[in-house]
Formats: C-alpha cells, structure tokens, sequence
C-alpha cells in the first residue's frame, strides 16, 4: 500500500498541523488536548485512506476485455450518444466512487492516446444525469491496434474540486496504468462499441484493474 503521489502533499500538511497542535495544548495543559488530538487523528486517518494506492498489476493483460478503471460501485450501463469525439451511439458503463473509494484511475485497455482534453464545469453530483456533459471533466480515448477506440471521462462531483490527468495523445500506454486522479468524491464513464458485451450489472461493487467491464466483440 502507498500514498498516492496527489496526497502526499495533504497527508505532509495535515500531519504537521496535527503535531504542532498537540504540542501548543499539551504545553498549556488544556483539557481539550485529548479530544482534538482524537478529532485531528481521525481526520489524518481519513485523508490518509482516501490517498492510498494499492498495487493492482495487471499480470495477464488481455485488451479484448475492458476493465475496470476506478474502484465503486456501477451506476449506469444504457445506450447514450455520445457527441464529443464519436458523434454516434456507445455503451456507457458509469462507476461511482465514494470519497472512501480508491481514487486512483487507470487505463481500462492499452494502445495510443488519441484524444485528451478538460473541460471546465458544474459541480453537480456525480450521478445526476447531466453530469457526463456538464461537470468539470476530461475525455481520453484510446486506440488499440485494431483500430477499436474506448474513450474514459472523469467527472468531478459535488465535493471533487480537482481532477487530475496524465494522458498526453499519442502516447503509448499499457492496460491498468494509471491515467489519473480525482480528489473528493467523483465518477468515471467508459464508452464501448455498442457489441461490446458487458460483464458487470448495475449497483455492481467493483475494483479497479480488478474487475472486467465488459469485452470487446
């Protein structure tokens, strides 16, 4: 288990502001020291929880089967249209995570980056319908070799301020790299070829580089 080069920063902060805390109540003798040192240690813990990054190496990558790019829960798996880089109709699979989810989001296939872009937005929460066009996000496609593309949106939510993408077009990238990071709360969206079959159902628990979505026809 590590911490997540995006929390690292928190994680120093907060644990600095923790122990001079302390210290100042402790040298005055006050008798809140011990609740804030547990309400500061509880929250410490938290942030730490949130940027963790456990190891998920994918040991038999196989790009026939999409798999998942974010630790939670599904939440849509429907016919959509998708108007950005397709312009035509996709399955999309949603997952929802939680800001005790892993926010770690990997590459669901290999190949190369044809598409990245941000786009600024609103802050509605992640499952509400209008999110995957309105909310702060970006788009990544991928392209496999047989000329097959799988495009990965990350959308901010209500508490996500913060989204974080490393995808750079015409780079190549392998299946379960990392391709971002979404801070407090958020959702990713996978668009697949509509005969892609799918592997997951809805309100699924799932894990990322874990869990197979679906698999290409």
């Amino acid at each position: 288990m590590y911490i997540h080069k995006e929390g690292k920063t928190w994680v120093l902060g907060i644990l600095l502001v923790y122990v001079g805390l302390i210290l100042c109540l402790s040298w005055y003798g006050t008798i809140f020291t011990i609740p804030v040192a547990l309400i500061l240690g509880i929250l410490f813990l938290l942030v730490l929880n949130f940027f963790r990054n456990p190891e998920r190496i994918v040991y038999k990558k196989d790009d026939q089967q999409i798999l998942c790019p974010a630790d939670g829960k599904v939440v849509v798996i429907e016919k959509v249209f998708e108007g950005e880089y397709f312009k035509d109709e996709r399955l999309q699979i949603s997952v929802f995570m939680n800001p005790l989810n892993v926010h770690v989001n990997r590459y669901p296939i290999g190949g190369i980056i044809q598409y990245s872009k941000y786009h600024a937005g609103k802050y509605l929460v992640a499952w509400h319908p209008k999110s995957s066009t309105e909310n702060e996000r970006t788009t990544v496609v991928i392209k496999r070799n047989d000329g097959k593309e799988v495009m990965i949106r990350q959308i901010a939510g209500a508490v996500a301020r913060r989204i974080c993408n490393y995808a750079v077009v015409a780079q190549t990238v392998s299946q379960g790299d990392e391709q971002g990071f979404i801070k407090f709360g958020s959702r990713v969206d996978v668009y697949l070829p509509l005969d892609a079959i799918v592997n997951v159902e809805l309100e699924q628990v799932v894990k990322g580089n874990i869990d197979v979505l679906a698999k290409l026809n």
